[in-house]
Order: C-alpha cells, then structure tokens, then sequence
C-alpha cells in the first residue's frame, strides 16, 4: 500500500512539472564509530515541485535531520543523488557553491547574532555576498516587515521573545530569495499558543514569497496544517514509509483543525506510527 502511494504521488508531480525543484534518488548515509557502521538513512527516493510544501515526520533518530542536512549541503551522502532545479548537488563528495546557493536554512535554535540589531542579522547572508549596504539594508527592512518584525529592526536578539527571534531567522533565511527553504524544527522550542501563531504566519510567508519549503517536525498537526504532503520516515534506518498528501486549500485557518477531515489525516499517521512499535 505504501509503495503504491508513493508511486502515484511521485508520477502525478512528474506530470505536473518536468524539473522538480529538488530530487533525491536512492540517497543514503552511514556513519562509521568506533562499534561499527550505522546506517541513518538508506534508499530515499523523492521528488518535489516548485511552490510545494513538504513536512518530513517520524519517530526520533529516524534520520529526519540527517536527510535535511545532505539537502542542506552540509552532509555529503553515502549513496544516492540529490539535484536542486535539475543540477547536481553533491560531486565526489562535495558540495557544488552554486547549486548551495539556491538554498536557504531554519534550524530549532535561531542562531542570531547577540552583538548584531535584528536589521544586521537578517542582511548578513547579502554582506557576505558582497551586496552594497543601501540595498541589503532595503531588503533587510523589507524582510522584518514580511515577517512581522516592522519597528524592531534596530533591536537585539536578546530584546526579543523565541518567537520574534525565529521570525527574524527565517526572514534572515529569506534574504537571497532562496529557490529551496529548508527548516529543521523551527518552532520545537516555543510554547504552544506562539507554535500556533508562527505555523500560521509561516503559511503566510510561503504564500507570499512561493517558496519551495522542506519542513522537519516531530509535531503531526502541525505537519498536517502547513503542508501540501506528509512524508513520513521509518526508524533506523530511515526510509519513506509513505507519502500522504493533504488537500486542503490555502490560506488555512486554525479551525481547519477541529475538522474531522483534518483529524482523519492526524489519526492515520498516528497510527502508522505505533504500527513501528
């Protein structure tokens, strides 16, 4: 059932688009200890299409954040391939600058800057490009108001709260207009009532921007409300288990999760999940 599932999903975008945004074909990873080998991730096979929004579940340790980081660039992988708008992102081993450079990273922690004002860390990625200072400032203020921060550009990491300061990261993300966003746990730290209202201003953002987003997250509603499929990660080592792609339209609003639609979807990879047990 599974493969079948993941069969029709991945020729139904194959029809839709020609070039997939990113494509992952057989892609694994081991690590060599001491005790032996460890095998985080083997045989991952996915394509996904520009303006897609995928979030990426399982259970803990089954490789989420490891197939996020060889997507990422920072993690060559053992097997497999991985292309960015059809070029080759790793060769030999290592990582090409100019497919890199279509991507944009949001881990858990924010990683601001504390001695830089919430204006200098999201221009930073254009300083380090080389951007002259009027413009990266321009971008810069555009970004804070895109994301909610308009009146605390000159303020500090420090000054703010968890959820102003991932706002910050993923407007800092955004700054080279990224083909590919990738976001590891962003909200995993924040209390439940500001996890809520970032999932939705991050939907806001994605639409606003047509971001192609790849989102690691233990947290199934909140996968479920934010994207366009699920893909759910066996334990070690991580493989797709399936795919299950969510329909509802957007913008979505918080009361689509009081849905019994909503919660059939949550139901079902809850379930998948304690299959694992």
């Amino acid at each position: 059932m599974r493969n079948e599932t993941l069969a029709s999903t991945a020729s139904a975008g194959d029809a839709k688009d020609e070039v997939p945004r990113l494509k992952i074909e057989g892609v694994g990873r081991d690590f060599h200890t001491r005790s032996g080998v460890t095998h985080a991730v083997s045989g991952v096979d996915l394509s996904i299409h520009r303006g897609e929004f995928v979030a990426v579940i399982g259970r803990s340790g089954c490789g989420k954040t490891t197939l996020l980081r060889m997507i990422g660039g920072l993690l060559s992988p053992t097997t497999g391939t991985i292309a960015v708008d059809g070029n080759q992102l790793w060769k030999d081993g290592r990582v090409e600058r100019s497919a890199v450079t279509k991507l944009g990273f949001v881990f858990q922690e924010s990683n601001l800057f504390p001695w830089f004002s919430v204006l200098d860390n999201i221009a930073l990625p254009l300083k380090l490009r080389g951007v002259g200072t009027a413009e990266r400032r321009r971008r810069a203020t555009e970004l804070a108001d895109l994301v909610g921060l308009k009146g605390f550009e000159r303020s500090y990491p420090r000054e703010l709260s968890g959820g102003m300061r991932q706002r910050a990261a993923i407007a800092r993300a955004l700054s080279t207009e990224p083909e590919l966003l990738l976001m590891d746990e962003p909200f995993g730290a924040l209390d439940a009532l500001t996890r809520e209202r970032m999932n939705l201003e991050l939907q806001r953002i994605v639409l606003e921007t047509t971001s192609t987003v790849v989102f690691v997250t233990h947290d199934i509603p909140e996968a479920v409300f934010l994207a366009d499929r699920v893909v759910h990660m066996t334990p070690r080592p991580g493989r797709i288990r399936q795919i299950l792609p969510v329909d509802f339209p957007k913008p979505r609003d918080v009361i689509l999760q009081t849905t019994p639609e909503f919660n059939d979807i949550v139901r079902a990879l809850r379930q998948d999940l304690d299959e694992e047990e």
